[in-house]
């Protein structure tokens, strides 16, 4: 009964150990912007209002720069630290007629950088009609006859003519503006692991996009450098991450490539617990071959006792 007890004590911890996993890597969320107003003339100011981003937890600097057409910085704002936040941009005084992408980034690595668009709209053209003319006739008075009587004088005075010129414009609705152009929407940058748990020993690959084209790009991880790559002409990377040190827990991985890209992986060691559960086994399979033996031994000496009585 004590040797059934202790096989049941056992078989529950070696259940206990191998029901341990790891916990996957929570999905990422998306923020929010919205530019108010949402169109304008080259030049004019403009409110970009931000939701739903939360920056790096090791982040002191709450700065967000508003960024053009995903390069040229016109404008700043402050991050309140509950994931939104707002700035004020200027248009760019050469930007093109049409839409625009413009994109709240954080200094810090954040979740995300929402992007709204932005409309340039034409300048209005101000046409000035000059004053009329007027026009004053006077008549000479005739000469006066050899009479006593004194002539009349006429004067004669025509009405002013006034000319008025009036322009109007007729703009076709359904045809574009000339000298409209529209740039294409990129999708916002994000750093991609192939795995979302690893093991030590195993490889790990990192896959970023958004960067500044033709940049160098820098891996850390808890400050320590884990790889380097450098951008391709559409901004994207692809490299191996090796970890020089190996503790178990989640890792988060930044990438400087011109922007902080974020990502993170759990590292499990499995290993012991591996090992744990095979010496688990073989201990039970050893206790089981003993009760038996223990068993068969108690059975003979039950036999023997049995015929020795009957003898007897």
């Amino acid at each position: 009964m004590r040797s059934a007890g202790t096989l049941a004590l056992l078989g529950a911890l070696a259940y206990g150990v191998t029901a341990l996993v790891a916990t996957p890597v929570s999905a990422q969320g998306n923020g929010n912007a919205t530019a108010t107003p949402d169109a304008g003339q080259a030049g004019s100011t403009f409110t970009l209002y931000w939701s739903g981003v939360y920056l790096d937890p090791d982040c002191s600097d709450y700065t967000v720069r508003i960024v053009w057409d995903g390069g040229q910085v016109i404008g700043t704002g402050r991050h309140s630290g509950r994931g939104s936040g707002s700035g004020t941009a200027t248009v760019p005084a050469n930007a093109s007629l049409g839409g625009h992408r413009v994109t709240a980034r954080p200094v810090c690595a954040a979740t995300s950088t929402p992007t709204d668009s932005f409309t340039v709209t034409p300048t209005p053209t101000t046409t000035t009609t000059p004053p009329p003319q007027v026009t004053t006739t006077t008549t000479a008075p005739p000469v006066a006859p050899t009479t006593t009587t004194r002539p009349r004088v006429t004067t004669t005075t025509p009405q002013p003519t006034t000319t008025t010129t009036t322009t109007t414009t007729t703009t076709d609705s359904s045809a574009p503006p000339a000298s409209t152009t529209t740039k294409p929407f990129d999708g916002d940058g994000a750093l991609t692991l192939d795995k979302d748990n690893i093991q030590p020993g195993d490889p790990l690959t990192a896959t970023g996009t958004g960067c500044d084209p033709g940049s160098s790009v820098k891996l850390s991880s808890l400050g320590e450098d884990v790889g380097t790559a450098k951008a391709d002409n559409s901004g994207t990377f692809s490299t191996r991450v090796e970890f020089t040190m190996i503790e178990p827990g989640r890792h988060v991985i930044r990438a400087d490539c011109g922007v902080v890209l974020v990502g993170s992986v759990d590292i499990a060691l499995t290993s012991s617990t591996g090992g744990t559960t095979s010496t688990l086994v073989v201990l039970v399979f050893f206790l089981l071959v003993g009760a038996i033996l223990v068993r068969r031994q108690f059975a003979g000496l039950f036999t023997r006792s049995s015929k020795s009585t009957e003898q007897n």
